[in-house]
């Protein structure tokens, strides 16, 4: 099985692409800004795992070059994509910037858009295309001040991820959205330090990774939230 696990340097994604790699047979190709991290995950691996196919890039340049020859030395399929790669900025929206407002929507909106795009000739029947969203971006759920801008973005991806479902089907291509909520990653440190989420990375990659195996036999085109709080 080819999988694509994006922001795989750390946190959620780093923890998803771990758990495809060690099963054997998986060829993970992880993206991230930092070759370091790619690498060290990468030699984390045992001998009997999968293969982790580390790929240093920045997603929001639309370049996805390297990625497709990779895929192409490998089979030329995508079974499953996890475009979990992402940005958070946490203001007051008087004090937000219009730079702020292109960051956030290339991130968390953009680059799985280009990605996705750029991988359409690598998908077959049967794939799945997992979206992270986020609680944040789920119509209806609480909402908390300074992440206006992130919120809206992540809700943009859960459109997108309607939207993709309904354009795929007669390929039998599934797209679906899992909305996250807090997790102890370095990403929510940053933005709320001294918070402390109810959920570690190693448990939402798990999570992640079986849902991408398995999902699509009762989903397509749903945006689920993934969160201990109600709503």
């Amino acid at each position: 099985m080819n999988v694509v696990v994006t922001g795989a340097g750390r946190g959620i994604g780093r923890e998803t692409a771990k758990g495809f790699a060690l099963q054997t047979g998986n060829t993970v190709f992880a993206i991230s800004r930092d070759q370091h991290a790619l690498n060290r995950l990468a030699g984390e691996m045992p001998g009997n795992a999968g293969t982790i196919v580390p790929l240093a890039m920045d997603l929001t340049l639309g370049d996805f070059t390297s990625l497709k020859a990779a895929i192409a030395l490998h089979g030329g399929l995508v079974d499953i994509l996890v475009n979990n790669a992402g940005g958070l900025v946490n203001k007051p929206f008087e004090k937000l910037t219009d730079k702020d407002f292109d960051y956030m929507f290339g991130a968390n909106v953009k680059s799985a858009f280009m990605l996705i795009r750029a991988l359409m000739p690598f998908f077959g029947e049967g794939s799945h295309i997992v979206n992270i969203g986020s609680m944040g971006g789920f119509q209806g759920s609480a909402k908390f001040p300074g992440l206006s801008l992130y919120s809206a973005s992540k809700g943009a991806l859960a459109v997108l991820t309607e939207c993709l479902a309904e354009e795929f089907k007669e390929r039998k291509i599934s797209v679906n959205c899992l909305a996250i909520g807090a997790v102890q990653t370095e990403m929510l440190s940053q933005a709320f330090p001294g918070y402390r989420a109810p959920v570690m990375p190693e448990e939402m990659g798990l999570f992640i990774r079986e849902f991408a195996l398995t999902g699509t036999r009762f989903f397509n085109g749903k945006i689920i939230p993934v969160a201990l709080s109600n709503p």
